[in-house]
């Protein structure tokens, strides 16, 4: 095991002794012990940044299952690195805060870290694997382990609404995703992303299908329209992990995962176009809900889904350098630069924001932005971050959301170079980052302008503890200080991330020029930014008058309400139709099964035009044969005809115990001993069960003959005869029975070959036997111990 794959498992193995921690070391809050471990992993992955910038590739392979060629391959790039970076760094700033915001002894804080820690590991794994299938698993570990951040105060309502509500979105769009990866793979001829990139596709009829389905995956997790109702539920998670999710992990890795597969797919122009147009849709749309909320976390919510939104437009527009041979003018490689940049910008400044609320909430008692007011002279220091964080939300210099939101512009007044319609992604854009600004600008007044309104809050309004703080402001110094000397992370984080997202349209060892400075003179760009500020200047003047038109947006055409209806449907549906097939009669029962059946089986029959039957390698039948065939049709006959239970069950009997004669006549002894168990077991069994119920009734009752079960019956029998006949005929494939006979010594070690085959080759099938009748051993347990406590307590 390498360095790389302990630092990607470490969160796993620490979560593992973090209930230990909890339980037995109470004097001291288990971040502290926890705090450590996303130092340590920044610092680690620091020291890749040389490799990276040199493009020195950081490779590294552990066998996961060998037989299936599947294996946690870690690859680290300059992508890879600037995500593991954020996701280290950010985390350790969340741990930090978490400190001082969940208090011990209130909180069950071994389940909160155990949960983190998974969090990150698994987000650390995502953006680490070079193979599609380990990526999907630690893709579907962050939303397990979101639905367990998000549902950690499980006594809430609306935290296990939105739990469950962001794992059936996230978790359906990650079983998309994996029929995504499945036929890229077969596409391409594996299942690894460096080989993919570099394997011409386009031409594959699996292309379009895999870049779909793998685009669905990325907007469910991403948030992108119409999947984002999922995130603003997701805020009845503790702070921290608001912070956390919205910053640096889950809702990135959708975008992450555009940015990787960005050289496979954006050699499609529908994969430009629909990255491009589904996230300016996002940050439209999000952008003007984010306006009309009054809780602070919702604000910041949709302000996440909008900038999200932001972000994959600007890859997709990136993914033009594919389709236009510009790149020595670099027309479009500002875009994937601008999207790189502000993911980074976006991690510092919602962090804090999302910190600031946290601690609003903390020290307040609410979020609600019509009970607040006037807390920038009571809360200072949490004003000042506010401040910052909100002026590079709105795109506002000197700081650096206003120099990723300024290569915005550029990107989408390039676009529209490339066709007439174009010319409206400019104007979209536009209106949306005047939305953005309105937000900002209503967070920041509503919550720290005004009047202060004591009566109205929970708490006596103070600062905050220091220690509360400290996370915040550093991450507001971080927004003040790249936006100043932006350059510092020119050639060290993001030149390497955009050489990674535009990989292959570059010659070897080739240097990526990047260059970020305020001031480019009186541009187009300019020119939007100064009617941002004054259109959202006058929005927000305005805004009391002009805001009942979200009063006008009915609830009922609302995506949630879809959404919730949608359970109601299919519970009403679910009931109508239990009701109606459901009705308690066995009989009815094996008839949908067996009609079911003998449908099925003849239709794939008829596709598949398989009908020979050859009879000339047919055994010879004995004598002794026919007679046992005859007593087991006799003894079938009797178990259907008794009319005594007893009578019933020893017939039956009789059927399983000619079988295993049959067995040893066709010299199988192992088989027959095993059916001679099992059907004495059986017939012991219900022996035992009919003996505590009731009588048959002495009344007679004539039960007339039935048209549909008769056909039923005789169309069962018919068509496995068929299949039986055509499976014997068609034999495509050597029997599997001489490599048994091969192998049982040789490789297992045994001379019993049944044994050998239920052990050994067929060892994962027995051992999923034997935990199904555990299970339904332990249900019998629980139920004959609640029967008995049931009885004591009368």
């Amino acid at each position: 095991m390498s360095a790389l794959h302990i630092a990607m498992f470490a969160p796993f193995l620490l979560a593992l002794f973090v209930p230990l921690l909890y339980k037995f070391v109470r004097s001291l809050h288990v971040g502290w012990f926890v705090l450590p471990l996303p130092i340590a992993l920044f610092v680690y992955f620091l020291s890749y940044v040389n490799d990276v910038r040199n493009d020195e590739a950081i490779r590294a392979t552990m066998p996961w299952i060998p037989s299936l060629h599947i294996s946690f391959d870690v690859y680290v790039d300059g992508l890879s690195l600037l995500f593991a970076l954020l996701i280290t760094g950010i985390g350790t700033l969340v741990v930090l805060y978490s400190i001082y915001y969940l208090q011990k002894g209130k909180e069950q804080l071994g389940h909160f870290y155990v949960y983190l820690l998974l969090f990150m590991g698994a987000m650390l794994g995502v953006v680490l694997s070079d193979h599609l299938i380990a990526l999907y698993v630690f893709w579907e570990l962050t939303s397990i382990s979101s639905f367990l951040l998000i549902a950690y105060w499980y006594t809430r309502d609306r935290s296990r609404y939105g739990a469950q509500k962001s794992m059936l979105i996230t978790m359906f769009g990650g079983l998309l995703m994996l029929g995504g990866f499945v036929a890229l793979a077969i596409a391409g001829g594996t299942y690894h992303i460096r080989e993919l990139i570099s394997t011409p596709l386009t031409e594959h009829p699996l292309f379009i299908p895999a870049l779909f389905l793998i685009l669905l995956g990325a907007f469910t997790k991403s948030a992108q329209f119409p999947f984002y109702i999922w995130l603003p539920d997701a805020m009845e998670a503790p702070t921290p992990v608001s912070a956390y999710l919205h910053s640096a992990t889950m809702v990135k890795a959708g975008i992450y995962l555009i940015a990787r597969l960005t050289p496979i797919f954006a050699v499609s122009s529908f994969w430009v176009w629909t990255v491009a147009l589904v996230g300016l849709v996002t940050l439209c749309w999000a952008s003007f809900l984010a306006s009309k909320q009054t809780d602070l976390k919702a604000i910041l919510a949709f302000s996440t889904v909008s900038q999200l939104g932001l972000i994959t437009s600007l890859l997709g527009v990136g993914g033009l350098a594919f389709h236009y041979d510009w790149m020595e003018e670099n027309i479009f490689m500002v875009a994937v630069l601008a999207a790189i940049f502000h993911l980074f910008n976006h991690a510092t400044f919602k962090g804090s924001l999302f910190m600031v609320v946290g601690i609003v909430d903390h020290e307040t008692g609410t979020r609600d932005i019509r009970r607040l007011g006037g807390l920038m002279t009571v809360m200072p220091m949490t004003f000042t971050i506010a401040l910052v964080g909100s002026l590079s939300m709105a795109g506002l210099p000197p700081f650096n959301g206003f120099l990723s939101k300024e290569m915005f512009f550029t990107a989408m007044l390039r676009a529209k170079e490339v066709a007439g319609w174009a010319a409206i992604l400019p104007v979209v854009a536009w209106v949306a980052s005047i939305f953005t600004f309105l937000y900002s600008a209503l967070f920041v007044s509503r919550t720290f302008f005004g009047t202060y309104k004591p009566h109205l809050l929970k708490k006596e309004a103070h600062e905050a503890p220091i220690g509360m703080l400290i996370a915040p402001i550093v991450l507001a110094l971080l927004v003040i200080f790249i936006g100043i000397v932006p350059n510092v992370l020119s050639d060290s984080i993001l030149a390497p991330a955009v050489y990674a997202v535009l990989y292959g349209l570059f010659t070897p060892n080739e240097a990526v020029d990047v260059h970020i400075s305020h001031w480019h003179g009186f541009t187009p760009e300019l020119f939007m930014t100064i009617g941002v500020l004054l259109f959202g200047l006058l929005l927000y003047r305005t805004f009391p008058k002009w805001k009942k038109v979200y009063a006008r947006l009915s609830e009922r055409m609302s995506l949630n309400f879809f959404y919730d209806q949608s359970f109601v449907w299919m519970e009403r549906g679910a009931r109508a139709f239990t009701s109606r097939i459901m009705t308690g009669s066995m009989r009815a029962y094996l008839m949908y099964i067996f009609t079911s059946l003998v449908v099925l089986l003849l239709f794939t029959i008829g596709v598949s035009e398989q009908w020979n039957v050859d009879l000339s390698r047919l055994a010879h039948v004995r004598i002794y044969e026919v007679v046992l065939a005859l007593a087991m049709i006799a003894a079938t006959i009797t178990t259907v005809m008794a009319k005594s239970r007893l009578t019933a069950i020893v017939s039956l009997g009789a059927v399983g115990y000619s079988m295993a004669l049959f067995f040893v006549l066709f010299r199988a002894p192992d088989l027959a001993l095993t059916q001679l168990v099992i059907e004495t077991i059986s017939v012991a069994l219900f022996l035992l069960c009919f003996y505590h119920l009731p009588k048959f009734s002495q009344k007679q009752e004539s039960v007339g003959f039935n048209v549909g079960n008769a056909l039923i019956s005789v169309a069962v029998g018919v068509t496995m005869s068929v299949i039986a006949f055509f499976a014997y005929a068609g034999k495509h494939f050597d029997s599997i029975s001489q490599y048994y006979v091969d192998n049982t010594y040789e490789k297992a070690a045994g001379k019993n070959m049944v044994n050998v085959i239920l052990v050994d080759f067929r060892g994962f099938d027995t051992l999923f036997e034997i935990c199904v009748l555990a299970i339904a051993a332990l249900g019998i347990y629980a139920m004959v111990k609640l029967r008995l406590a049931k009885e004591e307590e009368r």
